[in-house]
Formats: structure tokens, C-alpha cells, sequence
């Protein structure tokens, strides 16, 4: 027995200097070496060695540089060598490697990095066993390493994405992390740009558009460039290896942008059996929108569906000219991507003059015309509209409850609406200025003039779902350059009035009480005509501000009594930290309490009560001015309004609703400066 606990103790002894040799001690042998550049083999920088590029199988792959067969003999003769023989080496060490399966999470290894690829072999030693290549190229990415992932593992990580493999990789050691990282990335910066079979036949076709037999062989020989029906496993255009973790975007739920570029064909592909596509077309949109290099992607896409269609006139098919349609008045794509679809619209054109795809090339050649990038995914309506190449009608409101209907497209901004508007009402020769704005019950801001009403009236159903309030455009007075000149008879006149009244509403006229109800009267003189009891009387908020009534009852009303601090903080503790259990347990503090509870509520009531004698007692006021009008005129009414609001000396001035917001940051800056000045 004592024998077998001798042999059991050897063994684990051996076991565990195993495994301190091979993942973590003797650090200060181990540590990374950086070769000088004056010993490589050739003595040249390492900037200057040509660069290799990845082969790829399929006809999605990328280019390259040197021939499959050459390559693949090429990494078999590194694999033989011994890593001593190997040129250009530029950094190597010890490194930790992330490994899937396994009671061992990570695997130490020793890692080198060429000018062509990352090797990680089984120890320095000479001809130590190759075990992984990662090629690097220009499309791969590195993740630098991040606080985070050291506070939840204790080690500084660094990730470097390749076409096939991805390597994680751990240490210790921060500045050893940050060296790797920017070594890899080094390499990877002086790799010359892939590119993808997709690209080189683009530049064909830019070349021979002029020559239309080329072109078709072209077309003939090359089946990417066609409809398929199948799926594609790369993307047409190249893009970085790696996830997005490390983006904005990983909270919606996205992949890597080269499986979200495979994920959109897909979708492309269900456009046509779904039996409602406007979904589909939106989330395509979508994806567009947050994904800004997935623009010109889609747009390859949908040349290549639309370019030797079996059944080009079927409703299915179309689907692909209508998402086209749809992208050509959202976004636009590259130059290089432009010019292509340009030339694909054309060569549709004349294949077939006067057909359904004729009609929608030469709309999606108009858009692309005017076009720009949209801050929102067009809306239910609008793809509808867009998908049988058709306006939409807008609702524009002006003051007076009145409002127009004008067709709009996805490319009309405000300051177009605006113009139409001025003529339609007949303020052309207006020397006011006037401008959009969205406004609900309680809010209202001006439109830029830039901006299109496609996304203000999709805008309009995300905050009607946040704020529960409609909102609508409304066509205003935005600057009165000559107040005097406005005609009584005119529109304008009218617009002047209502907009000086919402000012009083809203308490934005520095008025006495007296002329406040004065202006009351002479506007339910103005809607109403002369008193009568029969007349329906619209509410006090319509009339007068309300604010100043709150703010009356609140000063006249006494304070409610303070409760003692330490009443108050008994009250936020819980009653086993103040007694022990059944200590004044349900009889003092919950009396406080509930005395506190009703005494609120009785002041509540009382505010409530107070406010509603204010609001009769100024109603009243107003009704017995408003009696005292009796023979005036809806224009003598608007007139003798005009004329108080008028003594105020910011008369014809544009206010604005100001949100303010504090920031700590800002006062120490404002304050360290205020030092400064009074040092000075």
C-alpha cells in the first residue's frame, strides 16, 4: 500500500511539472522576441516582400495572386521546414489559444508571424510539428484586446480573422498583447486589395460596353453574372473576414457582414413565392440602412437576378424590379456599382423596348437621378406606392383647421412642399417667409428645408407609438419680415392671428392677467360671433394658459407640513433594521407613515378643488368681456387682437421650445475658465 501511494505521488509530480512546462511558467524564458529587420535573409524590409493571396473554391472565391497548385505546394514545403529555416519571421512566442472541446479551454503554443501568415507550432525548438496556418490577407481583421475580457478571464486577448480559421489568442501580458495586434495588422495593411471574380468581370464589362459581343460572351461564359436559382455561399463583392462584435450593430441581431450579404439573397430569393413582399422588401432595407456596405451588394445582387431571367414577364420576377425600385429611391450605390447598373438598365432597355421591365429601368434611372440617402426604411405605404411607381398623397395642415393634399414622391424635400403650398394658397408674392412644421398637441418644430417628407411621415409612426399623440405637417409663418404689409383680406392675415394665439396659449406673450382675458374674449369673438348661452363655449385651455392658474393656486396654498428628517428616514428603511421584530412593530411608524399618505392626498384634493374655482371664476371674467363685444366683426375681433399683441416689443420674433440638459463635465470646464479668467 505505501508503494502504490509513492508511485501515485511520482506520477502526479510528473504530471504537473508536464503541465507547468507547457502552459504558463517559466515566463522569462518564454517571453515573445521581436527579430531585427536588419537580420532577414534577403535584407530587405518587411513592407517590401510580395504578398501571396488565399485561393477559394467555387466561383464566388476571390482572386489570387499565384495559382492554387503553387500555393498548396508552397504552405506544404513551410510545413516541412523547420522554423529556423523560415524567412522573414517578425515576431514569435508563446501564446495562448482558444480550443473548443476538450477539459482544457486553452492550449499553449508557440506562434509565429510571417509576411505571408500566422503559424503556431508545438514548441521553438528546430523542426517543431507545424499545427495550424491562418494566411493573411487584406481582407482579414484583428480584434484588439479589451478591458472586459480580461476582468471576466484574467487574460489580455487578441482575435485575428482569417477566410477559414479564426484564432484567439490569450496572454498575460498587456504590451504583449498590444504587440501582436499591431504586428498582425501591420501585415495586414500591406497586403494589395482582393478581389472577387464579380469585380473583374464589372471592369470587363466597363471596358467593353462599347463592343456588344464581348459583352454577351461576357455574359455567356460567366454564370455569376446570371439568374440562378440557387444559393450563393460567398458574397459577390469582397469583405472582411471576422464577426461584428466589436460593431454597433451586434445589439439588432446581425452576423458577420459576409453571412448578412448571404442571408439578403436568400431573402431576395423568397421574394419571389411570398405572398406579401413588402415585408421582406422592408427588412432588406432595413439590413441596408444599418449596414452601409451592404448597399452595393445587394445592388450586384439584383442585377444578377434581373440579367437572363427564364420568365422575365411574370409577376414573381418583377418582384427583383420592384425591390430595385425601392433601393434606387433609398440609397445609392458606389461609383463602380453606378456605372454597372446604369449600364444594365440600358442593355434591359433595349433588349425589351415597351415592356414591364422597360417601364421600371427607366423610373429606377430617373430616381437614381435625384436620390438621396434616407435617414428611415420607406414605409408600408410608400414601397406600395414605390412597387407600382406611383405618388402618395400628403396631408399638409395650415393654421385656421384647414388643409391641403399634395402628391408627393420619395424624393420631395420641405422646401419643395413649402413652394407648392405658397401657390396654392396664393402667398407667392409674400414677403414673409414660411416653413413645415411637425407638430402635435403640445409640441411643434420646424422641418429643415433639406429634409425629405418621406421620412418625416415615417418618422410621424414611431412617435405617435411613443408619445400616444397624433402628429401632423402643418404649413406656418416661420419669419414675419413685414408684419405691416400683410392685407387684412389675405390669408396671411388669418395665419397671423391664429399663430399669435397659440403664442398666448402657450404663455409665450408677456402679458398682464387683464389683457390675457381680453384677448380670450375677442377670440371667442372671432369664432363664436356675438354672446349667446346657446353657443357652445370651448374649454379654458383653448383660451387662456394654463400655467398661470397652476402657478396662482400653488402659491396661495400653504406648503404641506414637512415630516421630521428622522420620521423621513425611518420611513425608507425596513422595520427589522430600525426594531427588532415586534418592537413598535405596526404602531408608530406606520402611523407616521399613513398620516403622511393622507395628508398628501388631502392637499391634492384641496390643489384640485382651488384650481377648478380659479378656471370658473376667469371663465366667468372672460364670458362677461366677451358679452361686452356684442356687434363686433370676425375681422374687427381679429384686429383689436392684433393691435395688444402687438405692444409687445418681440412681435413677428420665431420662439422655440429649448430643452436643457446639465452636464457635470460642462460646469467644471465653465468654472475651471471662470478661474482662469479671474486669475488673469
Amino acid at each position: 500500500m505505501p508503494l502504490q501511494g509513492v508511485c501515485w505521488f511520482l506520477c502526479c509530480r510528473q504530471g504537473f511539472s508536464l503541465l507547468g512546462r507547457d502552459y504558463g511558467e517559466k515566463e522569462e524564458e518564454e517571453s515573445f522576441e521581436l527579430r531585427n529587420k536588419d537580420l532577414t535573409p534577403n535584407g530587405r524590409s518587411p513592407a517590401e516582400v510580395i504578398a501571396s493571396q488565399p485561393t477559394a473554391n467555387g466561383t464566388n472565391g476571390h482572386t489570387v495572386s499565384q495559382s492554387p497548385v503553387k500555393m498548396k505546394k508552397l504552405i506544404n514545403e513551410e510545413n516541412e521546414m523547420g522554423i529556423e529555416e523560415e524567412p522573414e519571421l517578425l515576431v514569435k512566442g508563446w501564446l495562448l489559444r482558444e480550443v473548443r472541446g476538450g477539459w482544457l479551454r486553452h492550449r499553449r503554443y508557440w506562434f509565429v508571424l510571417s509576411q505571408d501568415s500566422l503559424d503556431y507550432y508545438s514548441g521553438p525548438e528546430r523542426g517543431a510539428r507545424r499545427l495550424g496556418t491562418l494566411v493573411l490577407t487584406s481582407l482579414c481583421s484583428v480584434i484588439w484586446p479589451d478591458k472586459q475580457t480580461f476582468k471576466e478571464t484574467g487574460y489580455w486577448s487578441i482575435t485575428v480573422y482569417g477566410r477559414k480559421h479564426c484564432y484567439r489568442l490569450y496572454t498575460k501580458h498587456f504590451n504583449e498583447a498590444v504587440h501582436w495586434a499591431c504586428a498582425v495588422q501591420k501585415i495586414i495593411d500591406t497586403k494589395s486589395p482582393v478581389e472577387t471574380p464579380t469585380q473583374l468581370l464589372i471592369r470587363d464589362i466597363e471596358e467593353n460596353k462599347f463592343n456588344p459581343e464581348v459583352v454577351e460572351h461576357i455574359y455567356q461564359h460567366n454564370p455569376i453574372l446570371k439568374y440562378t436559382q440557387s444559393p450563393l455561399y460567398a458574397p459577390l463583392l469582397p469583405f472582411p473576414y471576422g464577426s461584428l462584435e466589436h460593431t454597433y450593430h451586434n445589439g439588432k441581431g446581425y452576423d458577420s457582414v459576409r453571412e448578412e450579404a448571404v442571408k439578403l439573397f436568400n431573402c431576395l430569393q423568397q421574394l419571389e413565392s411570398a405572398l406579401e413582399p413588402v415585408p421582406i422588401i422592408q427588412g432588406v432595407l432595413q439590413t441596408c440602412l444599418d449596414l452601409r456596405s451592404l448597399r452595393d451588394e445587394v445592388y450586384c445582387q439584383l442585377v444578377k437576378q434581373t440579367s437572363y431571367t427564364p420568365s422575365p414577364y411574370t409577376a414573381a420576377h418583377l418582384r427583383y424590379w420592384q425591390l430595385l425600385t425601392c433601393m434606387s429611391c433609398s440609397f445609392l450605390p458606389g461609383p463602380n456599382v453606378l456605372k454597372y447598373l446604369r449600364f444594365h438598365l440600358k442593355r434591359i432597355q433595349s433588349q425589351s423596348p415597351e415592356s414591364e421591365m422597360d417601364n421600371y429601368a427607366s423610373f429606377i434611372s430617373e430616381a437614381l437621378e435625384k436620390t438621396k440617402c434616407r435617414e428611415r426604411v420607406p414605409s408600408w405605404e410608400e414601397i406600395q406606392m414605390l412597387m407600382n411607381r406611383q405618388e402618395m398623397l400628403c396631408r399638409v395642415h395650415y393654421p385656421g383647421s384647414g388643409s391641403c393634399q399634395l402628391y408627393i414622391n420619395s424624393h420631395t424635400t420641405a422646401n419643395e412642399v413649402v413652394r407648392r403650398m405658397q401657390e396654392k394658397l396664393g402667398l407667392r408674392d409674400s414677403r414673409n417667409t414660411f416653413a413645415l412644421y411637425e407638430q402635435n398637441v403640445l409640441w411643434e418644430q420646424p422641418v429643415p428645408g433639406s429634409a425629405l417628407i418621406a421620412d418625416i411621415l415615417t418618422s410621424f409612426t414611431t412617435k405617435e407609438s411613443e408619445s400616444k399623440s397624433q402628429w401632423k405637417l402643418c404649413f406656418k409663418l416661420y419669419c414675419l419680415l413685414d408684419a405691416d404689409g400683410i392685407s387684412v383680406d389675405s390669408i396671411e392675415y388669418l395665419f397671423l392671428f391664429e399663430q399669435c394665439h397659440e403664442m398666448v396659449v402657450r404663455g409665450q406673450l408677456p402679458a398682464c392677467e387683464e389683457d390675457l382675458q381680453a384677448l380670450a374674449a375677442l377670440r371667442l369673438q372671432a369664432l363664436m360671433g356675438d354672446f349667446s348661452t346657446l353657443s357652445p363655449c370651448p374649454p379654458l385651455d383653448e383660451l387662456f394658459p394654463g400655467h398661470m392658474l397652476e402657478t396662482r393656486v400653488l402659491l396661495s396654498l400653504p406648503a404641506p407640513q414637512a415630516v421630521p428628517p428622522c420620521q423621513v428616514a425611518a420611513q425608507g428603511c425596513p422595520a427589522t433594521q430600525r426594531f427588532p421584530t415586534g418592537l413598535l412593530s405596526g404602531t408608530l411608524w406606520s402611523h407616521t407613515a399613513a398620516a403622511v399618505h393622507k395628508q398628501k392626498v388631502e392637499h391634492d384634493k384641496r390643489l384640485r378643488s382651488r384650481l377648478k374655482e380659479e378656471s370658473a371664476a376667469v371663465m366667468a371674467s372672460i364670458l362677461e368681456r366677451w358679452r361686452d363685444l356684442a356687434g363686433y366683426s370676425r375681422m374687427d375681433s381679429m384686429a383689436a387682437y392684433l393691435t395688444i399683441v402687438r405692444q409687445w416689443s418681440g412681435f413677428g420674433c420665431t420662439l422655440y421650445e429649448v430643452d436643457f440638459y446639465i452636464v457635470s463635465f460642462v460646469f467644471s470646464c465653465f468654472s475651471i475658465g471662470l478661474l482662469a479668467f479671474s486669475s488673469i
